[in-house]
């Protein structure tokens, strides 16, 4: 019986102290494991978020700000999912369209990011808005990628066009549309919407071509990008200037292009001053094939988009973008984001065949319609019998 208790006993000393070593090395480990997490949570909020998914398949979301421009829906959209598909067959692309509403990209981008997203793509309805939902993002350690406007927030990445050189491109085409008429001209400036820092970017490149060599007589910020204000500003030009008081006018892009074209033909003015535009639009190319739209400008959808999917890629599996970026910029929050800024392309009617049909972004057969014939006749698009 005594051999017995003594065994117990011993036993029971053993298991006591089992247990307490047990609970110093929890005790430790959790000590560890907290102040680790405490340097992360304190790093998290300096240093660019890397995906949490180095394997596998991610969940990629792509907010885009509207569906009207046709470059959206057509190119945008369609190039991006066709790189992540090729680059990640695994991959998932959640889309979707703010239908130029702030608050519901908003509401998209935190949902994504609840839903358990891995990285975002977003080109921003309004760039600043969207900062305090990029920061939570950032927060539940979610990549943002910016797409053709630069975010305001703690983003990765950012891929655009040179802003600077779009608005460049468009004074020179303006310029030497007007020839030697130029000094002394009064022209109209329709900017695009003041939420989006591209059209501010535009303008100043612009100006930059034009300041001394023409008079800016008026120049309108454009709401939403819609033609219907930019035909409506116009119409305000033409009733302040008169319908022979304007030379020219450096639209932002043609969708303003079109709004400030149906202006001028509401006018009887004829023939329309030269006009400029941005994006490549079949109907933009159509108008400057008719003669009504001088030039645009075409930013090649294809490397903008790929780039995109690549940045996303990269950052969701926690990999640098210094293999991809070309420049480093600057928002309002943060500094050195890596960046890739593209160079657009001026196209005027002497050019389409060797940019946008080279490029295959659209055939003959879709520019050249029955009703375009014979502007394509002119320019060497088709033979005599329709023929490219």
């Amino acid at each position: 019986m005594i051999r017995s208790r003594t065994r117990s006993r011993t036993r029971s000393r053993t298991r006591d102290r089992l247990r307490a070593a047990i609970a110093v090395a929890v005790g430790l480990m959790l000590a560890v494991s907290l102040a680790a997490c405490g340097k992360a949570a304190q790093l998290g909020e300096t240093m660019s978020v890397a995906g949490n998914h180095r394997h596998g398949p991610l969940r990629i979301g792509l907010l885009l700000p509207e569906n009207e421009i046709a470059r959206f829906e057509r190119f945008d959209r369609t190039l991006i999912q066709q790189r992540i598909k090729e680059l990640c067959p695994r991959c998932t692309v959640n889309y979707s369209s703010a239908q130029h509403d702030p608050a519901a990209q908003r509401f998209q981008i935190e949902a994504m990011v609840s839903n358990g997203i891995d990285v975002l793509i977003l080109d921003a309805v309004d760039t600043k808005a969207v900062r305090h939902s990029v920061v939570q993002a950032h927060r539940a350690h979610v990549p943002v990628i910016a797409y053709d406007r630069i975010a305001e927030g703690p983003i990765s990445g950012y891929v655009s066009f040179d802003g600077g050189s779009v608005g460049r491109l468009q004074g020179q085409a303006l310029l030497r549309a007007l020839g030697p008429k130029a000094s002394g001209s009064q022209i109209v400036m329709m900017n695009g919407s003041s939420t989006d820092p591209n059209a501010a970017w535009f303008e100043r490149g612009a100006r930059s071509v034009l300041r001394g060599k023409v008079k800016i007589a008026k120049s309108y910020e454009t709401v939403g990008w819609r033609p219907e204000n930019a035909n409506r500003n116009m119409s305000a030009a033409i009733a302040a200037l008169g319908p022979y008081g304007i030379d020219g006018v450096l639209a932002a892009n043609d969708g303003l292009a079109s709004g400030v074209i149906t202006a001028l033909k509401a006018a009887r003015i004829h023939p329309i001053p030269p006009v400029t535009g941005q994006d490549a639009e079949l109907a933009g190319i159509q108008r400057i094939l008719a003669g009504e739209q001088y030039m645009t400008v075409y930013k090649p959808f294809k490397p903008e988009a790929y780039t995109a999917a690549e940045m996303a890629i990269a950052v969701g599996r926690g990999r640098s973008l210094d293999g991809i970026a070309t420049h480093r910029v600057d928002n309002s929050t943060t500094r050195g984001i890596p960046a890739v800024l593209l160079d657009p392309v001026a196209v005027t009617v002497h050019n389409i065949r060797s940019t946008v049909i080279k490029d295959g972004l659209y055939r003959v057969d879709q520019i050249c319609t029955r009703k375009y014939a014979d502007d394509c006749r002119k320019a060497g698009l088709i033979g005599r019998n329709g023929a490219p």
